[in-house]
């Protein structure tokens, strides 16, 4: 199934052929509109049967009429893992890499880091670079959405935790700052253009994807390449923090990392789960002083 945020925030259901029913009173109307979408995957056992039914009865809209906005536009989490394909540390570091020279280490030494949740865009707004004297780069990822309450969960209930995908787009600012303020502008973690539910998805350890800019194909990856592979990721974050329902891992970029400018379509596509489309553009002037 794939769910859905347009308009004003409504919800929406749907099978992936473009088309989606309005499922916002299922969410009780004093639920704040961002938190909507968290709030329904939080109660999904017991509304489902509901979902299952306005879809039946017929979808009323067209995914292609309406303005798709971030499927989870405030998670309450977002953890990411650093370096967790082997082919992108090696294009990060040594000679030639983003930062020559450098040794770069990966997923199992640095474990993980936190996004900013305002960082969320949907596929209605546009990636939105503040600098022009800074180097910016696109991530393709996927972005495993939990789905009940995570605590210190062994890897072999991992996926039990797990209620789906969305396509996720970790923009980067290249520098020696830390990673949680590189990652975390505004606009910097599109999603979208929907939550796929897990049982879409035939196996998680073999999910293939791909990112293009401006038509030419920059990655290509199979999470079957993931160092640490999605189970272990809810073990390790969830052993670090308790992970709650709408809460979001992104899992890690592999190799292909390269430069996005103003002006510049970005296309992350993956296997089953869906296509997210965003455009950048330069952020205007900042308080600093600094101009876009």
């Amino acid at each position: 199934m794939h769910l859905y945020s347009f308009d004003d925030f409504r919800l929406g259901a749907g099978r992936g052929d473009g088309r989606l029913a309005e499922i916002t009173d299922l969410v009780d109307e004093t639920v704040a509109h961002d938190r909507r979408m968290a709030t329904l995957i939080a109660v999904w056992d017991e509304l489902r049967p509901a979902v299952e039914s306005a879809i039946a009865a017929g979808p009323q809209l067209d995914v292609a009429d309406v303005t798709l906005r971030a499927p989870l536009p405030a998670p309450g989490t977002l953890a990411a893992a650093p370096v967790n394909y082997k082919r992108h540390q090696d294009e990060m570091g040594g000679e030639g890499g983003v930062y020559d020279g450098e040794v770069i280490k990966t997923i199992e030494t640095y474990a993980g880091f936190v996004k900013a949740s305002s960082s969320i865009a949907g596929p209605d707004e546009r990636i939105l670079l503040p600098f022009d004297d800074r180097r910016f780069d696109h991530e393709a990822e996927i972005g495993v959405v939990i789905g009940s309450t995570a605590s210190s969960v062994p890897r072999e209930r991992a996926m039990d935790h797990v209620f789906g995908y969305v396509p996720l787009l970790d923009i980067t600012m290249r520098g020696q700052e830390d990673r949680s303020y590189r990652k975390s502008f505004d606009t910097f973690t599109p999603i979208g253009p929907a939550i796929v539910t897990a049982d879409e998805v035939a196996d998680h350890a073999d999910i293939a994807f791909e990112l293009t800019v401006n038509g030419e194909l920059r990655q290509r990856a199979n999470t079957c390449d993931l160092i640490y592979d999605i189970p272990r990721l809810v073990e390790l974050y969830s052993t670090a923090m308790t992970l709650s329902p709408g809460d979001l891992i992104a899992t890690g970029t592999p190799e292909g990392v390269g430069e996005i400018r103003p002006g510049d379509e970005v296309v992350l596509t993956i296997d089953g789960i869906g296509q997210l489309t965003m455009q950048t553009a330069a952020r205007a002037a900042l308080a600093t002083g600094r101009v876009a």
